[in-house]
């Protein structure tokens, strides 16, 4: 009997010392209401594709962002349709999808499902670190629910489509579309805003166009018809972005560049010397 009450004791010791440590970490975490002004800047740390960090301006002293009112409708859609269908309806976390989440991680035995909403994302992406753990879990969901009761859904929009990563040190939407298509965010057409929020999901590996082209094409296939069933696009529209092949030169010319750089990395170890 002795034992017992001894390890109740322990676990109920261990619960009060993590929520402890839990209630210091959400009291430590930055504010947010400051992200209300417009008019400000910070700077975040980014990492590049070998794992570097790097500063990065969010807000309008970095040359290349974007201000809501410039992005199309098209690309705000498509990037809801396809990472957070319920963006407008839930306050910060969508119970539902996290159930599920939380559902099949709990059968997988490990962290396979994030089921993040834009807001958690842009929370995770300005204040957080990308383990995956409990406490950056609920730091996420604490932050997210701060963040819909100091902005709009509009201005969260606006944070996470300038800080979302589409390449190696390529982030917002206004750097995208300049690094791709070789022209400013607002005038992409229906079928590259569909291409660039394909590639949201992991950019680097799983919808990377230099490697995965047909993958990122299908997805934005998918993403386009999405956008026809929420009236964003009109049939005819669809039908024209459907037949659209995005124009992937300046994108063909950076694989170029990079096998290049690579050959000569490659020659330069082997031999000493460069081609």
């Amino acid at each position: 009997m002795k034992a017992v009450t001894w390890l109740a004791a322990l676990v109920l010791g261990g619960v009060a010392v993590y929520a402890a440590s839990i209630g210091i970490a959400l009291y430590r975490l930055p504010p947010v209401a400051a992200l209300a002004d417009r008019t400000a800047s910070l700077t975040i740390q980014v990492k590049d594709w070998q794992g570097k960090l790097h500063p990065f301006v969010v807000g309008p002293r970095n040359p290349r962002w974007t201000p809501a009112d410039t992005i199309p409708a098209e690309m705000k859609w498509a990037v809801i349709v396809a990472e957070d269908a319920n963006f407008y309806r839930h306050e910060g976390i969508d119970i539902t999808a996290l159930k599920n989440a939380i559902t099949y991680d709990l059968e997988k035995k490990r962290f396979a499902r994030g089921a993040s909403t834009i807001t958690q994302q842009t929370a995770k992406n300005l204040f957080l670190s990308r383990d995956k753990t409990i406490t950056r879990k609920i730091e996420e969901l604490y932050l997210a629910k701060r963040m819909e009761q100091e902005l709009t859904k509009g201005r969260i929009l606006e944070l996470y489509l300038n800080i979302v990563e589409l390449g190696p040190l390529v982030y917002g939407i206004g750097h995208g579309a300049r690094y791709y298509f070789d022209k400013p965010a607002g005038a992409l057409t229906p079928r590259e805003c569909a291409f660039l929020a394909a590639m949201l999901p992991g950019p680097q590996k799983v919808y990377n166009p230099y490697r995965h082209l047909d993958r990122v094409l299908k997805r934005s296939d998918t993403i386009l018809g999405l956008l026809r069933q929420k009236g964003v696009l009109s049939e005819a529209e669809y039908r024209q972005a459907l037949a659209e092949v995005p124009n992937i030169s300046g994108m063909q010319r950076k694989v170029d560049q990079s096998f290049t750089a690579r050959a000569r990395r490659f020659f330069r170890d082997l031999f000493g010397f460069s081609r």
